[in-house]
């Protein structure tokens, strides 16, 4: 007798690899996960995509503190002020920075995708991995400019 096809309720002595018998005799497909699919960009940035925008989240309440700092008057603002400048704070503003323009190219990378374009496995690989360097490129011009302006120092 020959296995019965993945699926069927017909019972087998062992289920294929990959599939897992169900309760009710079925032979289902396991659930893809990370030890059966192999890492791609694509998934990098679908990963990162919503981190940053839980970050970015994080960062419209600092948005909120500072305006709550500006409320509260001098000495409140003279505190935010100092903490957000520190080499800690420097860091937070820097990482929320480089979520921004992540979660931007990400966005436009989806736009794209919206019209049907770039939707191959390399056209999707390229688009993502433009979004990555985007981000890292545009965040180190802006703190470039930041720095050389004199608008931040440590």
């Amino acid at each position: 007798m020959s296995d019965p096809i993945p699926g069927s309720a017909a019972p087998q002595a062992t289920p294929p690899q990959f599939y897992t018998p169900q309760p009710n005799g079925r032979v289902r497909p396991t659930s893809p996960h990370l030890q059966i699919w192999r890492w791609h960009v694509t998934m990098l940035g679908s990963i990162l995509h919503r981190i940053t925008g839980a970050g970015l989240v994080g960062g419209l309440v600092l948005v909120a503190l500072w305006l709550g700092a500006l409320a509260f008057g001098p000495e409140a603002y003279d505190t935010f002020a100092a903490l957000a400048g520190s080499p800690l704070g420097l860091i937070v503003w820097f990482a929320l920075s480089l979520a921004g323009f992540y979660h931007l190219a990400s966005g436009v990378r989806h736009l794209i995708w919206d019209t049907g374009a770039g939707l191959t496995p390399k056209g999707a690989s390229t688009l993502t991995t433009a979004t990555l360097v985007f981000a890292l490129v545009a965040t180190l011009a802006f703190w470039a400019w930041l720095f050389s302006a004199g608008k931040v120092t440590l």
